[in-house]
């Protein structure tokens, strides 16, 4: 009974290290087979099969030799599993078989621990029965069976518990999935790991020792470590779980030094463009003025003596006329920003269609210009770049962009619609799409910072696709506010 109840926890706990070896892979790379579930059952099944059969294989004994051939093996399961069924990525697929063998290590000497303290309850019957507090051996014999099978049990279901909710915290806590490595920060990340795998190596090549020739466990000369090992297996499976949460901290920080700079620059930028703008404005409706006079007083002295120079005149009084912005809404900063930007487009996607007239403002904006002028700008630079790619693959296709707003109460609501290409690259935990450009670090942030700058106002901002239309809707407050060191609008 103990025999059969044995294997079949042996094929479980295989199985199941499979299962939690797919799931903790398939979170981070992409599966070579097209169906997920198929691809995941076979990564378990093969995975479970390999190690069972190493187990068959290799001596159950624990000298040096054995114990790193036997991680050599484990170790060429994992890699070759990771190979067959996924698209390997360098730096991160290291990470991720270093991390499965470490917290599996682990997890197993864990589960140990509650095995031998388990164990002590033989040593319990045991007493019991030499003074006569258990009559029966029959019974004895039973109870004995029973504590015997339910350790074993208690053994494999601790030991798995401990390695899926491992995969799982890490997993959770590793959000940004898609993040390059750097080697610094791949040394960071696995040193835990590789720290756990030796301490365990050591652990089974010394667990077992002999005293006058008598075999003994590393526990029950130094009873201390009952204690002790524990702890430090914990403290080694919370560096990696915490070392992984503090890596990931790290990338958010380091993403909002990067916004902020960029944010600071497309202010100063703005607070440039609108200046010199602002005077390049003021002086061409100076010109503008005078030279209409002017040219009304020559057509008049011109009148009926030379056709072909009224004619001309004329002309030259309709080029005045088409001299102003192309884009007027009354609000400085983003009449700069949008001429700026249509004049910048137009260099590349000449036949390009930009619609503003639903664009319009409130009497009283209490929503700062530059921070218009912030989301605005990424929106544009966004929809730019998709009518660019668009025109580049489909050179005939149609390039738009619309923008709109209207308020409704105290919500300010602001629309940017632009073709593209349709294609949208989308991760399952990511909540924006991912940049196709190589330099992901420095790009893809446009949404983000839209986002951050529309929570300042209490607002949200969101995105859908219809067909080859990408729309971009932000909410905001329109509503005072004294924070930052600026003043509402008024």
């Amino acid at each position: 009974m103990y025999e059969v109840v044995s294997g079949l926890l042996e094929v479980f706990s295989a199985v199941f290290q499979g299962y939690c070896l797919q799931y903790f892979f398939g979170s981070f790379l992409e599966t070579r087979i097209r169906n997920r579930r198929i691809g995941g059952v076979a990564a378990a099944a093969l995975y479970g099969v390999l190690r069972l059969g190493t187990g068959l294989i290799l001596p159950k004994g624990y000298t040096s030799f054995w114990v790193f051939a036997r991680l050599a093996v484990i170790l060429c399961i994992v890699s070759m599993i990771a190979l067959v069924f996924y698209r390997v990525v360098g730096k991160i697929t290291l990470f991720l078989i270093v991390t499965f063998m470490a917290v599996g290590e682990m997890s197993v000497f864990l589960a140990h621990i509650f095995f031998e303290l388990a164990c002590h309850l033989f040593r319990l019957w045991g007493w019991c029965l030499e003074n006569g507090y258990i009559s029966p051996l029959e019974f004895y014999n039973r109870v004995i069976n029973i504590i015997t099978i339910g350790n074993q049990i208690l053994f494999h279901v601790i030991g798995a518990a401990l390695l899926y909710f491992t995969m799982r915290k890490i997993v959770s806590n590793y959000r940004e999935k898609d993040y390059g490595i750097h080697r610094t920060e791949l040394l960071f990340i696995l040193t835990p790991g590789l720290t756990g795998l030796m301490v365990c190596t050591l652990l089974r090549i010394t667990i077992d020792t002999a005293e006058n020739g008598v075999p003994e466990m590393l526990y029950d000369r130094y009873p201390s470590l009952m204690v002790i090992i524990p702890v430090i297996l914990l403290l080694l499976r919370f560096s990696i779980v915490f070392g992984v949460k503090l890596f990931q901290d790290m990338i958010c920080w380091n993403r909002e030094k990067s916004s902020r700079i960029i944010l600071e620059k497309q202010v100063s930028s703005l607070q440039e463009h609108m200046g010199e703008m602002e005077r390049v404005y003021s002086g061409i409706r100076g010109m503008r003025h005078d030279m209409k006079n002017t040219i009304s007083v020559i057509m008049q002295l011109a009148a009926g003596k030379e056709e072909g120079l009224q004619a001309y005149l004329e002309e030259l009084s309709r080029t005045m006329d088409r001299q102003e912005f192309r884009f007027k809404t009354g609000n400085t900063v983003v009449d700069t920003l949008l001429n700026m930007k249509y004049h910048e487009i137009t260099g590349t996607v000449p036949d390009l269609r930009m619609n503003v007239e639903g664009l319009q403002f409130p009497e009283k904006l209490f929503i700062q210009s530059y921070d218009i002028g912030i989301i605005l700008g990424n929106a544009l630079d966004n929809a730019m770049e998709a009518c660019r790619k668009l025109k580049a693959i489909e050179p005939g296709a149609e390039a738009f962009i619309r923008i709109s707003s209207f308020q409704k109460r105290e919500l300010f609501f602001l629309k940017v619609e632009n073709s593209f290409d349709g294609k949208v690259v989308r991760r399952p935990r990511n909540e924006f799409p991912v940049t196709d450009k190589v330099d992901r670090e420095n790009h893809g942030i446009g949404l983000i910072n839209i986002k951050s700058t529309a929570e300042k106002y209490h607002g949200t901002m969101d995105f859908k696709v219809n067909g080859r239309v990408f729309i971009l809707s932000v909410m905001m407050k329109n509503e005072r506010r004294e924070e930052d060191g600026f003043r509402s609008n008024r």
